[in-house]
């Protein structure tokens, strides 16, 4: 039994020096000044400072790595996370997308936020700065309304429904 759990161990041992070699790529993609979102909405300075420190590792283009990110298999699950964030909204390259998907997004960032849904408490438990007060969470549910609404009297109303909905 003995002999059984040793080889058990130096394969596990050997396995996890192996994927250290196997990483993910960084988060490190390109930051075209039109395609981010304060190109295109006004983000007050307060609610644009807590966007940074509480969403963009995981909604956007520029991950700022800890140092745990080098250990595998962390690095696979950090990377999961920004990969599953940025698929739902990535503010690197939110003017880009269609005038639905802004507004579907900007209630969502308000119902998120509202919730405490965002950011995720994995998340928070470890970057405690990212942790947002009741003060932080009115302010960046407020924008997110103001802009949701300002885009309603721009736009026409079918033009912020998911085309697929409309029928």
């Amino acid at each position: 039994m003995k002999k059984v759990l040793k080889i058990i161990l130096v394969i596990l041992i050997i396995v996890l020096v192996v994927i250290q070699f196997v990483r993910p790529s960084k988060n490190a993609g390109e930051e075209i000044a039109q395609n981010q979102i304060n190109a295109k909405y006004q983000i007050p300075v307060n609610v644009q400072k807590n966007l940074k420190v509480s969403c963009y590792d995981c909604h956007s283009n520029t991950t700022v790595y800890p140092f745990y990110w080098r250990i595998q298999p962390v690095a696979w699950f950090l990377n999961n996370h920004i990969e599953q964030g940025k698929n739902h909204l990535n503010f690197s390259i939110f003017a880009t997308y269609p005038s639905w998907k802004q507004h579907q997004l900007f209630e969502s960032i308000v119902k998120e936020v509202k919730d405490g849904g965002m950011p995720l408490t994995s998340y928070t438990l470890i970057h405690r700065d990212a942790v947002l007060n009741a003060d932080q969470k009115l302010a960046i549910e407020n924008w997110a309304a103001h802009s949701a609404k300002q885009m309603e009297s721009e736009y026409p109303a079918d033009s912020l429904v998911n085309p697929k909905r409309r029928s």
